[in-house]
This record gives C-alpha cells, sequence and structure tokens, in this order.
C-alpha cells in the first residue's frame, strides 16, 4: 500500500455562546476524554487532528477554540482567517445560546470566505443533548428549516459527554471542505448536508461516510 498521494490542511473554527461546550466537544474528538471541569477559553485555544479520510487522502484539522465572549471583539477577524469550515455550537437546555447563532453566523460571513468568495461550510452543533429526556426529536423540522434559511451546511444533535455525532458532524464538515477545495459540488442534492438525528441512538446522515 502506497503512502496517500493527497493532504488537506484545514483550519476549522468552533465558536458559539460561553458555556455551550465547545472546548467538551474538541477534547471529546481529538484527545477521547470527557471533563466536567474545563475552565472557561480565554480568547482562542487550539488543537490539531491528523486522520486518514481514504486511501489516498490524509486530512490534518487545525481547531480553533474561540472563547463564547469573542463575538463581536476586534480579534475575531484575526482568529477567522483562512479558515475553510465551522462549526457554531449552543446548548440545547439554554434558549439563549440557540438565539445568539444568527449573530454568530453573521459575524462569521462578514469576515471570512473562501478563496472563490464562497461562504465557508458551517455546521450548527446543538450540544448537551444528553441533558434533556427527548433531545430535539420535537424540533427536526424547525432545526432543518432554520439550517436552510441561514446558510448552514448541515446539523447534528451532540453530547461531548455521551461521545454522540460528533465524528459524523466532523466527517460531514470534511467532506464538505473537501469538495470545495477539489471544486466538486457537493450539494448536488439539496437534502445532502442538512442531517438529523431521530433518537439519541439512530443517526441520519446523508453528508460524509458513514
Amino acid at each position: 500500500m502506497g503512502s496517500p498521494s493527497k493532504e488537506h490542511l484545514c483550519k476549522v473554527l468552533v465558536v458559539g455562546d460561553l458555556g455551550v461546550g465547545k472546548t467538551s466537544i474538541i477534547q471529546r474528538y481529538v484527545h477521547k476524554v470527557y471533563s466536567q471541569h474545563y475552565r472557561a477559553t480565554i480568547g482562542v485555544d487550539f488543537a490539531l487532528k491528523v486522520l486518514k479520510w481514504d486511501q489516498e487522502t490524509v486530512v490534518r484539522l487545525q481547531l480553533w477554540d474561540i472563547a463564547g465572549q469573542e463575538r463581536f471583539g476586534n480579534m475575531t477577524r484575526l482568529y477567522y482567517r483562512e479558515a475553510v469550515g465551522a462549526f457554531i455550537v449552543f446548548d440545547v437546555t439554554r434558549a439563549s445560546t440557540f438565539e445568539a447563532v444568527p449573530r454568530w453566523k453573521e459575524d462569521m460571513d462578514a469576515k471570512v470566505s473562501l478563496q472563490s468568495g464562497k461562504p465557508i461550510p458551517i455546521i450548527l452543533l446543538a450540544n448537551k443533548c444528553d441533558q434533556l429526556p427527548e433531545g430535539l426529536g420535537t424540533d427536526l423540522p424547525r432545526l432543518d428549516h432554520f439550517c436552510r434559511d441561514n446558510g448552514f451546511s448541515g446539523w447534528f444533535e451532540t453530547s461531548a459527554k455521551e461521545n454522540l455525532n460528533i465524528e459524523e458532524a466532523v466527517g460531514c464538515l470534511i467532506k464538505n471542505m473537501i469538495a470545495n477545495e477539489e471544486g466538486t459540488d457537493s450539494r448536488r442534492d439539496p437534502n445532502i448536508a442538512l442531517n438529523t438525528v431521530k433518537t439519541k441512538s439512530q443517526h441520519c446522515s446523508d453528508c460524509g461516510k458513514f
């Protein structure tokens, strides 16, 4: 078997209001650990994940953990520079963090874009679903509609504590980023990137390799 012939270096932003679980998601994905005692991120933090996407492709993810209080700070334009994908995270137990999502999206769209001028692909993460008995099950159509109206590439109901759908969400974002870099159309099917969770144990996805 030969070594991979393609390598993608992807700067990925992880943003959202204070306390929504951004650091926990990154730590779960990169280091396979979870703690209830993470300190609030100040400014920005970084993590690196290298994965073999397929037999020919290696993806190097630079995950930028942007502090929740940074949304309208002067530094965010610098933090966002050269990003090719992002996650916006909200806490399903706090409505105010969902209400802030459009402002995060608007701020990001205004400050970063692909070389083609197109917006970067952004996945919405409805985090801490383990804290609700039925997760977001009754609100799935609303979030599908919300993501289409606001230009998200998809959404996932996630739990860093239970390690739910984090790998799937990252896989969906990687697929979109690679498609953009290679000039292919990841949206031939208008539903390809809209991902929903029917139950906490059943994931329905048309995006990614699952």
